[in-house]
């Protein structure tokens, strides 16, 4: 019969696997990974308006487009996770972060059909952010409404 281990053993041995993380490290490569994302936009949107001669607001909704092209690519190439496992957090800029968690799900379960697999799957992610979105810009909108007709936003 196996011998229970005591708190002070079990302490020890969760001691000895948990991974050891170097926050300042972790946080340099967020940052370094972060700002190549971010500087890739901001190329895209350069080019778009230099060589295509597109107006800001037009390039800017070109890099949108753009940056959730590759994100989703990545994804389905099996890219974009081993990226996010280095970088951590700087893979979370928005838009790419947010592709990647709205592709992962729909490529995860497409072995489950297009209507109970990607159809369902595809907005764990997206639905809670699109509800609540939503919920809280309506939310906002009553106030700055009120706020108007009681005068104290002018």
């Amino acid at each position: 019969m196996k011998k229970e281990p005591t708190k002070q053993e079990y302490a020890e041995y969760v001691e000895q696997i948990t991974p050891k993380h170097n926050c300042i490290y972790n946080c340099i490569k967020a940052f370094v990974v972060g700002g190549l994302i971010c500087t890739l936009g901001e190329l895209i949107k350069q080019l778009a308006m230099q060589m295509w001669g597109m107006s800001e607001e037009n390039a800017l909704t070109c890099v949108t487009l753009l940056l959730v092209l590759f994100s989703v690519l990545l994804t389905g190439w099996n890219v974009f996770g081993k990226i996010a496992d280095f970088a951590g957090a700087g893979t979370l800029v928005p838009i790419t972060g947010f592709a990647n968690s709205v592709a992962s799900p729909a490529i995860e379960y497409q072995k489950e059909g297009q209507v109970f697999g990607i159809g369902v799957k595809i907005f764990t992610i997206a639905g809670p952010v699109i509800l609540y979105g939503v919920f809280s810009s309506w939310v906002l909108g009553v106030i700055y409404w009120i706020g108007k007709v009681v005068g104290i936003i002018g």
